[in-house]
């Protein structure tokens, strides 16, 4: 059985249920956007602005999802300083369960059907070797945009909670909650993070009502002069006991302070006590991107898995 028709609210708990079941099982073959943290993170903020180009199709097995593929297709974004900028390509987000998998020739029919004349992306998991065969198999090969230092492939990194440092913050600052801060201070603080930012209230309000959310889980730190200098999310996946940071971010006036450091550490301990074993973030991968890596490598986080993005430009 399958439909196909745009990405709806009722969506979403479907995808997250099938990003636990083959979490429990297989973790690195949960592609990018298709975590349980991650769906419900794209959803919330982008779908009030760029719902109506986000075409889906499901796929069900006794009652069950099985897979998905949700195209997100050419748009027009507006950034907080004001430009607009025309995304003129396609990227398909997607999960097959691995029990499953020869039904992803049906999702790469239904990929290059809907978003027919375009380039059209995808982001399958480097371990999925069956996948990256079948992609190929469609004419599918590697994104040149992905190579090199300055690479755009993304890995995910995994840690447990053991051995978790006390988070240390500067004099004057300090940690506050969304409930706590309200939607203003937190919609401010993923902006100035992110600036250009396509994030705004409504964005920040989808992401309230996305399941999973908890605001005890949104995690600030703020400035002595009331900045909110920076943040994260945590999206608590209950059945498997892990939690996801999606997204972190830190103000550029407040970089290089250990801010995003304490945050994390701050952040792990919260996931514990809310019952969590578990954790995970994901960063690009590639040399020239170690930043992030390099901050996460600090609190103990190691690669689970990569991705390998893929291209089929249009004809």
């Amino acid at each position: 059985m399958a439909n196909a028709e745009l990405m709806t609210a009722a969506d979403v708990p479907l995808i997250q249920g099938l990003a636990q079941r083959v979490t429990a099982s297989r973790p690195d073959l949960v592609n990018s956007d298709a975590s349980f943290g991650e769906a419900a993170w794209i959803w919330g903020k982008g779908h009030a602005a760029n719902g109506a180009t986000w075409p889906r199709r499901l796929w069900f097995s006794g009652g069950e999802l099985v897979a998905w593929g949700w195209a997100h297709l050419p748009h027009r974004v507006r950034l907080s300083d004001g430009t607009v900028k025309d995304v003129t390509s396609a990227y398909l987000a997607h999960q097959v369960h691995p029990h499953h998998a020869g039904l992803l020739d049906e999702v790469i029919d239904w990929y290059d059907a809907v978003a027919a004349g375009v380039d059209r992306g995808v982001r399958p998991g480097a371990a999925d070797e069956f996948a990256l065969r079948r992609w190929a198999a469609h004419g599918y090969g590697t994104d040149p945009a992905s190579l090199g230092d300055t690479g755009t492939w993304t890995q995910l990194n995994e840690r447990d909670l053991t051995d978790l440092a006390r988070p240390v913050l500067p004099d004057g600052f300090r940690f506050r909650t969304a409930d706590e801060a309200g939607p203003e201070a937190a919609v401010r603080a993923h902006v100035d993070a992110w600036a250009p930012s396509t994030y705004t209230a409504e964005a920040y309000q989808g992401v309230r009502r996305a399941p999973g959310y908890r605001g005890d889980l949104h995690v600030l730190v703020e400035a002595p002069d009331g900045t909110m200098a920076s943040s994260t999310i945590m999206w608590l996946d209950e059945a498997n006991r892990t939690a996801e940071f999606e997204p972190v971010g830190t103000h550029p006036r407040y970089r290089r302070l250990g801010l995003a450091r304490a945050m994390l550490w701050h952040g792990m301990r919260l996931a514990e006590a809310a019952g969590a074993r578990h954790v995970t973030v994901a960063c690009l991968g590639a040399p020239g991107h170690h930043g992030a890596r390099g901050l996460y490598y600090s609190v103990g986080f190691r690669e689970l898995s990569r991705d390998a993005p893929l291209i089929k430009t249009a004809r």
